[in-house]
This record gives structure tokens, sequence and C-alpha cells, in this order.
């Protein structure tokens, strides 16, 4: 049959915040560097006004956002679901999914203001983000949109949605959708902070999934190993195909029973929010576009390696441009 839409994602509706740091601001605010923290509306307030002289750079975000955006700049066609306050940024999200040819499926809500995640570049291109969850971490079964999810090939969520009990109930019922219509189901890992505090919620998810991305803390975090060649072998068992990134070591795919190993490409990395974000996008493009996973894998790692060498989350380059180069190659 053909569906109207490739993916469906179901994630968080954040507008990202970032910002330039030091370490000294990291330490000054008690914060441990390259993770994701949730906070409380309070707390973000306080994140922001100690950030307020600093330059900021806004964009509507959230981990499965980031990578149905990509995906669509490829040429893809992608659906999102998610939930917004009644106000600015809410307004703000909406806009620019429209203004992308995403089709949004959101909920507006009055009670909460739509979520913010707050993203501290330090000089050594990592990233630490606060995240304020607002309308978002409302997310409960009532929100599922399951004509979206029967429109699509292919469900697409992440570890995010999981840390709370209402949304985890939303999205592993959206994923029992999915498989009693024949459409695969992919999960991002999206954090260590995940894997450690709410494994259970996450192997629910992963048990029925087709397709998993995780880097390589996140994978030895998973399987309660001690190296990544034992956290491969220990997934290989859990799921038929997955991803693991390595940094500049590149990336294992697990695709049809065999390990591809795809090399990063070589750059000055400034920026690393949305590395991992820009390589799922790509494996996505290549799964439902039917690439050779070598070429999807390509694709991925090149679009991931150019966006860590720039500021933001977004791939400011031409994606047709980048796509064509590694698909007709």
């Amino acid at each position: 049959m053909n569906k109207k839409l490739e993916i469906c994602g179901i994630g968080n509706g954040l507008i990202d915040l970032q910002y330039e740091v030091t370490d000294n601001d990291l330490k000054h605010l008690n914060l441990k560097k390259s993770q994701m923290k949730i906070v409380s509306e309070s707390e973000q307030k306080e994140l922001l006004e100690y950030l307020k002289d600093k330059p900021c750079h806004i964009s509507s975000g959230g981990s499965a956002a980031n990578s149905l955006i990509a995906f669509s700049k490829f040429g893809g066609k992608a659906g999102y679901k998610t939930v917004l306050g009644k106000d600015e940024f809410g307004e703000f999200y909406s806009k620019e999914f429209e203004e992308l040819g995403i089709e949004l499926s959101a909920d507006f809500i009055e009670e909460y203001p739509t979520g913010t995640c707050v993203v501290l570049i330090t000089p050594d291109s990592e990233r630490t983000m606060m995240t304020c969850l607002g309308a978002t971490g409302q997310f409960n079964v009532n929100h599922i949109d399951e004509d979206l999810i029967k429109k699509s090939q292919l469900l697409y969520t992440e570890g995010y949605k999981l840390s709370s009990e209402a949304s985890a109930e939303a999205v592993i019922k959206s994923v029992e959708i999915a498989k009693k219509n024949d459409i695969k189901v992919a999960v991002t890992f999206s954090d260590i902070f995940i894997t450690e505090n709410f494994r259970d919620n996450l192997e629910l998810v992963v048990n029925k999934s087709d397709f998993v991305f995780c880097n390589e803390q996140e994978a030895i975090s998973f399987t309660e190993t001690t190296n990544v060649d034992d956290a491969v072998n220990a997934l290989k068992q859990i799921v038929p195909n997955f991803a693991v990134t390595l940094g500049q070591k590149g990336s294992l795919i697990y695709w049809n029973k065999e390990i591809i190993k795809i090399p990063a490409i070589d750059v000055k990395a400034i920026d690393t929010t949305g590395a991992g974000d820009m390589f799922a996008a790509g494996i996505l493009y290549g799964i439902v576009k039917g690439l050779s996973m070598e070429k999807a894998g390509r694709l991925a790692s090149y679009s991931a390696g150019r966006v860590v060498s720039q500021f933001g989350a977004r791939l400011k380059e031409d994606h047709i441009k980048i796509k064509n180069q590694i698909v007709d190659d």
C-alpha cells in the first residue's frame, strides 16, 4: 500500500536556545559536562537569567524533530507528533514546521509553556543540555495520533520521551499500533541519562524495534557491558538492526546480520549538538528509500561530520546536494 508519509516521528517539541560558554560557567552552574539534565521552570528561568548577556541562537528542536527536519531536507516525507504550549514559542515551532513541509500534529495546551532546551557549548565543542519539558512533558495516551502513525512506513521515536511514565505509556502504545499495522519502528537511546534511569521503559520499546540508534557509551550502559565489542555482541541478541556511533572512530552498523564499518569524516569539531540526530536522519533516509546500508551510512556519517563543524544542530549546507553526491557516487 502506498503510504502518504515515509516517517512519523514522536518526540519532544522543544525550542533550542544555544549559548557558547566556558568551563567556568559550567562549574559556576554546577553542571556535569556533556550530559542532559531535566530542570523545572524556575530552574530554567534562573539559568536564562545567568545567560542573559550572552548571544543566543533560537531554533525549533527536540532530538527526533531534528532528525526529521534533516530527513525532510534530504527529500523525505515526514509527520511529527508532539505537544506545545499556547504561546509565542509554540507558534514559532508550528510555523517553522509548516515552512519545512513537515506534517505537524501538535496539541497546544494553555497550562504549560512550550518546552525549552538550553544548549551550552564549551570551547572543546561538547554540549551540555538543560531541558525544561513544559508542555511537551504532558504527552500522554490522549495525544496519540493513530492516523498519523497508520499513514507512515516507519515510526521513529526518542529515548527522551521515556523519561516520564505517562509519556512512556503513550510511546509504547504508539509502537504497538505501528507493529499491529506492519509499520517499522526505530528508536534512538538519546542519552546515557535515559539508559541509566529509564531502562525498563527503553527495553519495552527496543524489544519491538526494527532499528536502534545509540552511541558507544549508551550501548555499553544499556547492555551492561564494559566495552563496545561486548556491547555490539549483546545488541545482536536483542534487536535485528542497529547503529553505534563511535565519535571520531566513525560508526558500526549491524544490518541484515552483517557489521558495516563507516569511517568518520575528518573535520574540526566546533559544536557536537545534533550530530547523533543528523546521523539518524541519514540512516532513516537510506532505509525508507531502499539505499544500500553502505550508502546510507556514508550519508549519515558525512552529514553528522558536517554538522559538528558548525554552530547549531541544523546543517546549514544544501542537504539535497550532499545527498546526491553520495547516492549517485
